[in-house]
């Protein structure tokens, strides 16, 4: 039986353990040790002002699933929304309804904290993660491009202008 919760300062080693496994069905090939990994973690999901939150499927005492994600206003004029950054099952949890309880309970969220919408990308390349999508019944908004700056790219570009009288 899964059951559903929002995730607590206790379940952060669970939660990197799954990201783990995030980062390698993304590709990646290098781990970060847990020890660089936990702090970042509880400072995101449970500072006072956390930068994000995580909705976590259990199955017993296994973490099989999670739905991360934040807060975004505006959205509609000055409604809000919720942005869905990573929804993420198991392998072995796969096609066993995990992922429609998730975003059923995201959703659910989003309304009782008066979000008018749920939103999410997906990488073009994602088979996996297109056809749950396509389960879904939601289909892709065309209208709407990703844009993305990290690395030396963002660096440059926070370099790039200095107001006169702003502090750094």
């Amino acid at each position: 039986m899964i059951t559903l919760r929002p995730a607590e300062p206790t379940d952060a080693e669970a939660v990197a353990s799954l990201l783990t496994e995030v980062d390698r069905y993304y590709g990646a090939t290098v781990e970060e040790p847990l020890a660089e990994r936990l702090p970042l973690i509880r400072s995101a999901l449970f500072d006072t002002q956390p930068s994000a939150y995580a909705l976590l499927a259990w199955e017993e005492d296994h973490l099989v699933g999670l739905a991360a994600y934040s807060f975004l206003w505006p959205a509609a004029g000055v409604s809000r929304s919720v942005y869905l950054k990573e929804l993420y099952v198991s392998e072995s949890s796969r096609k066993q309804g995990v992922g429609h309880l998730l975003m059923s309970e995201l959703c659910r969220l989003a309304r009782e904290n008066g979000c008018d919408r749920v939103e999410w990308t997906a990488d073009s390349n994602n088979p996996i993660a297109l056809s749950f999508y396509a389960t879904l019944g939601v289909p892709p908004d065309s209208a709407k491009l990703f844009y993305r700056l990290a690395g030396d790219a963002m660096a440059q570009m926070a370099d790039s202008v200095s107001l006169p009288g702003a502090r750094s």
